[in-house]
């Protein structure tokens, strides 16, 4: 559905480091916003996804951000750019995802007199890192958030991070979104392939911080002792990021036989059901669409015992955790997955998605966002 709302109509924006993360995250919200006349802003750099978002109903704008940069200038680029887009919109309320965006989005907001809000969706090499560029990136949340209305964690363990490190200037305004949700009815169950050979699959960008390198190495300890196994990775790589991993390297353990390389998709659903287990190894996440949408479909998944996997994998219940940047760890927990029972292993699917309707029902999320924007506002959508 594509329309133009009305001039009085809500006015919401969207920024963020990817265009694509939005259309891939936020499509609930986005249709629930569109679907009721308010007007939608993505700011965000240019990708493939600009294309069905106008589709949507949203209006999409070009932003300039180095995502794994670090020169001040470039920033100061991204910060004056946004500035002057909120004094052009004049939006009710805008909400920042993603590290540069949640900085200087919230900088420029204040500069702007918009109300914004702050959404940590994942704290990333900030506290995976002890580099200079870490510490710098801190004492900028420290500064940064004194301005948004609201910051909003996607788990406790991030929540508790920036409590601890006092980097929030107003602590009161810290509230706990629990992940962004998934939509039940897009992500059904799907039954467990029956066949001979069992397929895992790694669903995300292909970073070595998102634990592929380990992933490999399992894949190289397991394959001698289970033919049958298949290991799959699915995401967009040499993606603008510092723990980018290029095509090339890819393309070697392909060549080793020890991984298939599906490329990238904007639906990831068939995978998830050609899949027997997914799997995340990642060293820190927000809480991970991923392991959301393959507990949704009925997969068992295994991840590492870090702040926001954690949240959606109850070790045992519908998943398994291992350790992280630990190879040995992450083969033994596949390893367990392989041998066990088709019906424990569908037991567990069935008590993922159980999990997922009781706990990330993406209609509360949207609903969050309509208290709070009616509280900023005076009206909702």
């Amino acid at each position: 559905m594509n329309f133009r709302a009305k001039d009085n109509a809500l006015h919401v924006a969207l920024v963020c480091n990817t265009a694509w993360a939005i259309y891939t995250y936020r499509r609930g919200l986005l249709r629930a916003l569109t679907q009721s006349g308010a007007r939608v802003s993505i700011i965000a750099p240019r990708d493939r996804t600009f294309e069905p978002l106008q589709q949507m109903g949203c209006e999409c704008i070009d932003l300039p951000v180095a995502s794994k940069g670090t020169n001040p200038l470039h920033d100061l680029r991204t910060l004056l750019a946004l500035f002057k887009h909120y004094r052009a919109l004049k939006p009710d309320v805008v909400f920042h995802y993603t590290i540069k965006p949640n900085i200087y989005g919230s900088v420029a907001a204040w500069l702007a007199r918009v109300p914004s809000v702050a959404v940590t969706t994942g704290l990333g090499y900030v506290f995976i890192q002890k580099s200079r560029a870490a510490q710098v990136a801190k004492r900028l949340y420290r500064f940064a958030f004194r301005f948004p209305r609201e910051v909003w964690f996607l788990n406790r363990d991030d929540e508790t991070a920036f409590r601890e490190e006092n980097l929030l200037a107003h602590p009161e305004r810290a509230r706990l979104l629990h992940g962004e949700g998934v939509d039940l009815e897009d992500f059904a169950v799907t039954p467990l392939p029956e066949r001979n050979e069992f397929a895992f699959v790694l669903i995300g960008r292909l970073l070595w911080d998102k634990g592929v390198g380990e992933y490999v190495e399992a894949a190289r300890q397991l394959r001698a002792r289970y033919p049958q196994a298949r290991f799959k990775l699915l995401g967009p790589v040499g993606v603008d990021n510092p723990s980018a991993i290029t095509r090339e390297e890819v393309a070697a353990w392909e060549r080793e036989g020890m991984i298939e390389y599906l490329g990238e998709t904007a639906d990831v659903r068939p995978y998830i059901a050609d899949a027997d287990c997914v799997v995340l190894p990642s060293y820190r996440e927000g809480v991970p669409r991923t392991l959301m949408e393959a507990s949704a479909m009925g997969r068992p998944i295994v991840a590492t015992d870090v702040p926001g996997c954690r949240e959606v994998v109850a070790d045992g219940e519908n998943g398994l955790l291992c350790e992280a940047r630990d190879a040995a760890s992450l083969t033994a927990a596949l390893s367990r997955m392989l041998d066990m029972e088709p019906i424990a292993r569908a037991a567990m699917a069935q008590r993922g998605r159980k999990k997922i309707e009781k706990e990330f029902d993406e209609r509360v999320v949207v609903q969050r966002y309509r208290d709070l924007i009616q509280g900023i506002a005076g009206s909702t959508f």
